[in-house]
């Protein structure tokens, strides 16, 4: 039977409240669980010390013993430097609606048009000089003869 630390939501409507909790990877979000071992309170400003209450020595014990994070509670796992989250330390794609994907995807484009356009710009810069070394006149150094004269 497979675990998972998981956020099981509480509080009201448009004021939610989240516990913590170890429950089977089968069970719904807010239905049963094993332990509860902390609190997540998105209300709370991000450097309050009581948005995230965490108990320590219980996460260790079940990431130990084989529970898997959800992405959110990895990310408070690792914040608080809990052993055992380092490997759930993942740069958690941004889904497709909301977290400024589309933002993303704008500043993706605008950065891949520029280097074309400097690409552009390098391939015709090196165009322009091979085409003016090409049509330079050929300077010819003074002969021999000149030089044996003035002797």
């Amino acid at each position: 039977m497979s675990t998972r630390i998981r956020l099981a939501r509480g509080g009201r409507k448009n004021l939610p409240f989240y516990r913590v909790v170890v429950a089977n990877s089968t069970s719904p979000r807010d239905g049963k669980f094993l332990e509860k071992i902390g609190t997540y309170n998105p209300i709370l400003e991000g450097d309050n010390t009581n948005r995230v209450t965490i108990n320590k020595e219980r996460a260790e014990y079940w990431l130990k013993n084989g529970a898997t994070p959800s992405e959110r509670v990895a990310l408070f796992l690792n914040q608080l430097g809990i052993k055992g989250a380092e490997k759930y330390k993942a740069d958690f794609e941004p889904r497709k609606k909301g977290h400024g994907a589309k933002k993303k995807a704008q500043e993706l484009a605008a950065k891949l048009i520029e280097e074309a356009a400097k690409k552009k710009a390098d391939e015709e810069a090196a165009a322009a000089a091979a085409k003016e070394a090409q049509e330079a006149p050929k300077v010819e150094a003074p002969a021999a003869e000149s030089t044996a004269e003035n002797a």
